[in-house]
């Protein structure tokens, strides 16, 4: 039957027939034939594509073909339904790809955080352990507690909550409030 077909397009007409009967060996045929065809459309419509993409592309198009063989009308030519599918999933990906990009910012350079001895050391040198004691023993007790429990033992805000018998949110203000407290104090420490 296959090979009385005068046209490879009336051929893949043959073969799309045959896998809505559930040939196999025509499925396994048909793919073999398109395969290069939509490889070769996809490079058209996407020239700038890197190869790993098209090869992508090639594979939603075919999964697509798969999931919808059964909506094909005999009736009708194959090419043209199956380039239908093509361009559908091309305007997909490129939906895709632009979404994906529009969440994406190029960044020349990446700050660096602790890249240095003096990252985040505003003037003046802390770490003199004396002079944190003395400026952590200063701060009133609510404070003293909630950086004893944070900073000092490590523990999450709601262990050292629980702890404190303070709420989240209190023990989040004076943690904030002591740590600006010891940055003055520390700063005019080292002033001095």
């Amino acid at each position: 039957m296959l090979e009385t077909t005068t046209t490879p397009e009336l051929r893949l007409d043959v073969l799309m027939r045959a896998v809505q009967d559930g040939d196999a060996r025509a499925y396994a045929l048909l793919l073999k034939e398109i395969t290069p065809r939509l490889r070769q459309f996809v490079r058209r419509q996407r020239s700038s594509v890197r190869p790993e993409d098209l090869e992508d592309l090639l594979q939603d198009i075919l999964l697509s073909l798969h999931s919808v063989r059964s909506t094909y009308n005999p009736e009708l030519p194959f090419i043209p339904w199956l380039m239908a599918i093509a361009r559908n999933r091309l305007v997909d990906g490129a939906r895709k790809y632009r979404r994906s990009g529009m969440m994406e910012v190029q960044v020349d350079e990446y700050p660096v955080t602790f890249s240095s001895e003096e990252t985040n050391i505003e003037a003046g040198d802390y770490r003199d352990p004396e002079a944190l004691r003395q400026a952590v023993r200063q701060l009133p007790a609510g404070q003293r507690n909630a950086i004893e429990l944070t900073k000092l033992r490590e523990l999450s805000l709601r262990e050292a909550a629980a702890a404190s018998g303070m709420s989240i949110a209190a023990l989040k203000v004076s943690v904030h409030r002591a740590m600006g407290s010891l940055r003055k104090t520390l700063k005019s420490l080292t002033k001095e």
